[in-house]
């Protein structure tokens, strides 16, 4: 049973299951605990047709997700995000790539969003130290040189 108290839901408009495989390839700790499909189900609106529609469950990185594939009544915007809190520019540069790939976009200041619309922030902790800085010059060129970039190259903050 999971311990989590929220657990966010992300609506894709087919194959859950699909969607789940999807974010486990992308971060490797993770796994998908549950899936399952609803067919011929009434209709919310009760017109009397029937309906199919699947769920899964995945944890990705200790936080457990569930997925709803229930047809294109609702899209992903910029809104909510997640953010990916990577240890270096390595870590910055596969997540940016495995997202952006497939259907992806590159937004600006470390956004981005993947191949089902979902928005998400990509950046290196080091990051948060450089416009945190005690130093207004650091925190400066750091904010500045932020919205010149898609992708965030610490290199190029510092």
């Amino acid at each position: 049973m999971n311990n989590q108290k929220i657990t966010p839901c992300l609506w894709v408009e087919k194959d859950a299951k699909a969607a789940a495989e999807y974010y486990l390839s992308i971060f490797k700790n993770g796994k998908l605990i549950d899936y399952q499909l609803f067919e011929n189900t009434p209709d919310a609106d009760g017109s009397g047709n029937s309906n199919s529609f699947d769920t899964a469950v995945m944890e990705l990185e200790g936080i457990e997700f569930s997925i709803l594939a229930a047809g294109p009544y609702f899209k992903f915007n910029e809104s909510i995000s997640f953010v990916i809190n990577c240890k270096d520019q390595d870590e910055v540069d596969y997540y940016w790539d495995a997202l952006t790939s497939n259907g992806g976009e590159e937004s600006m200041c470390g956004w981005c969003k993947d191949k089902y619309g979902l928005s998400w922030q990509v950046v290196p902790v080091e990051y948060f130290e450089l416009i945190q800085s005690s130093d207004p010059a650091v925190r400066e060129k750091a904010m500045k040189n932020t919205f010149k970039q898609k992708k965030i190259v610490i290199e190029e903050l510092k």
